[in-house]
C-alpha cells in the first residue's frame, strides 16, 4: 500500500509538472510562430500583407521539443554519470539546450525573413532582440520541468529508460500536446479575428492575418499575452493529464496479468475519452450548427 501511494504521489507530481511545462510549450510556440499557423505568417509579405510577427519554424513542434528535452537529458546524463549534482546538472542541460533553442529560433527567423527580402519583408531588430529572449525563456521553463518529470519517473519509479530516451519520448508528446490544443487558440482565435468566428478561411483571405493591435503594429509579444490565457494552461492541462493517467495506470496496474493490466486499462481510459469527445463534438454541431451569415432582419429590409 505505502508504495502504491508513493507511486501515485509521484504521478501527481509529475503531472503538476508536465503542466507547467505544457503552458510553457505553447506560449513559446506561439509568440515565436512554430507550428500549424506558421503558414500564414510565411504566406502574409507574399500576399502583400507586410507584418511584425516573429517567424522561427523550420520543423514541427513534436520534434524540436523532442531535440530540445532529449539535449537537456543526455547533457544532464552525463552529468550525474561523473557525479555531478542531480539538480545543477539538469539546470546546465536545460540551459544548453535553449542556448541551441534560441541559435535556431534567430537564425530560422532571418532566414525565413530573408527569403522574403523581394516581397518586402523587412527584418526588424527589435523583434528579433525582444522576442528571441522571450521564447528562450519559455523554452526553459518547458524543457527544464520536462526533464525534472523524466529523472522522478526513472529514480522514484525505477523507469528502464535511460534519461535522453526519456527525454527523446516526452519531449516529442510535449510538443504534440502542445500544437493539437494550442495552436487552434493562435491560429483562428487571434490571427484572423478580423473574420466572424466560425466562418472558416476562404482562400482569398490566406495570409491576411491580424497586424494591428489596439496602439501601433501587433508584435508576437502581443500573440503570446493572448494565448497564455487560453491556449497555454489548456495545453498544460493536455499534457499534464496525459502524464498522469499514463503513470497511474501503469502503478496500480501494472501487479496483474504479469503487466497486461497497465495495457488494458490504458485501452480502456483510450475508449472513454473517445466517447467523451465524440459527446461533446455531436453536442457542439447540434447546439450551434455550421456558420452561416446573418441576414437583415424584415424590419430592416422593408426600411
Amino acid at each position: 500500500m505505502e508504495e502504491i501511494l508513493f507511486g501515485i504521489g509521484i504521478s501527481a507530481l509529475a503531472g503538476a509538472l508536465a503542466t507547467v511545462a505544457g503552458a510553457a510549450e505553447d506560449t513559446e510556440s506561439d509568440i515565436g510562430s512554430q507550428g500549424d499557423p506558421n503558414s500564414q505568417v510565411q504566406l502574409a509579405p507574399q500576399m502583400g500583407y507586410i507584418h511584425r510577427i516573429y517567424n522561427k519554424a523550420v520543423s514541427g513542434e513534436p520534434p524540436a521539443y523532442g531535440l530540445w528535452v532529449a539535449l537537456a537529458a543526455g547533457i544532464a546524463w552525463a552529468l550525474m554519470a561523473i557525479q555531478y549534482n542531480a539538480i545543477l546538472a539538469l539546470i546546465i542541460g536545460s540551459a544548453v539546450a535553449v542556448f541551441v533553442q534560441g541559435v535556431y529560433a534567430t537564425t530560422a527567423y532571418l532566414g525565413r525573413t530573408a527569403s522574403l527580402a523581394k516581397f518586402e519583408q523587412p527584418v526588424y531588430i527589435d523583434i528579433l532582440k525582444s522576442v528571441t529572449t522571450v521564447t528562450m525563456a519559455h523554452a526553459f521553463v518547458a524543457v527544464f520541468t520536462t526533464v525534472t518529470m523524466c529523472f522522478l519517473i526513472i529514480e522514484a519509479l525505477g523507469h528502464p529508460f535511460p534519461l535522453p530516451l526519456m527525454g527523446l519520448v516526452w519531449g516529442i508528446a510535449l510538443g504534440a500536446a502542445g500544437s493539437a490544443t494550442g495552436n487552434p487558440f493562435y491560429g483562428k482565435e487571434r490571427q484572423y479575428q478580423n473574420y466572424p468566428f466560425g466562418a472558416g478561411l476562404p482562400i482569398s483571405a490566406s495570409g491576411d492575418i491580424v497586424r494591428y493591435a489596439e496602439a501601433g503594429q501587433r508584435s508576437s509579444l502581443d500573440n503570446g499575452w493572448f494565448t497564455s490565457k487560453g491556449a497555454g494552461p489548456a495545453s498544460g492541462i493536455c499534457f499534464g493529464l496525459i502524464v498522469f493517467f499514463e503513470l497511474w495506470r501503469t502503478i496500480l496496474f501494472e501487479p496483474f496479468a504479469a503487466g497486461w493490466g497497465a495495457v488494458i486499462a490504458g485501452v480502456v481510459i483510450i475508449i472513454v475519452f473517445m466517447v467523451i469527445d465524440r459527446f461533446v463534438e455531436t453536442w457542439a454541431r447540434k447546439t450551434y450548427g455550421p456558420y452561416t451569415t446573418e441576414t437583415a432582419t424584415e424590419e430592416e429590409a422593408t426600411a
